[in-house]
Order: C-alpha cells, then structure tokens, then sequence
C-alpha cells in the first residue's frame, strides 16, 4: 500500500529529508538554480511514495548527494 507509513524510522527520514529537500528548495529559489530547486523538491516528495525504511535511507540519501555533486 502506498502511502505515509506510521514506521518510526520511516518517518524520522521522511522528515529529515524533507528539511534537507526544503532547505535545498529555498536555496535555489534564492539563487535562481533549477538543479537545487528539482532536487529539493525530489527530496520533500519522495518519502510519501516509499516505505520501505531502508529504501527510504538510501534514496534521501543519493538524492542528497546530488546536491553536492560537482556540474
């Protein structure tokens, strides 16, 4: 089923990655890159569509990474 899983640990990444994805949103909002903007956006949605804690970890985390990754 999807949807938001009442798994701890789902939610405690979800709302992690969803600041980090919100910090990124605002970040590139403020200075006009689409990359941070995507990404961030990536980051605050993904964790409505997995449940799966481990799935969930690993995603945030690549999607993260992106941010971070060199053009």
């Amino acid at each position: 089923m999807m949807g938001l899983s009442l798994d701890p640990w789902s939610l405690f990444l979800g709302v992690l990655f969803g600041c980090i994805g919100f910090a990124a949103w605002q970040y590139g909002r403020r200075t006009q890159q689409a990359r941070h903007m995507v990404l961030g956006l990536a980051l605050m949605g993904f964790g409505f569509l997995v449940e799966d804690p481990l799935t969930n970890g690993l995603i945030g985390a690549v999607l993260t990474s992106f941010l971070f990754w060199p053009r």
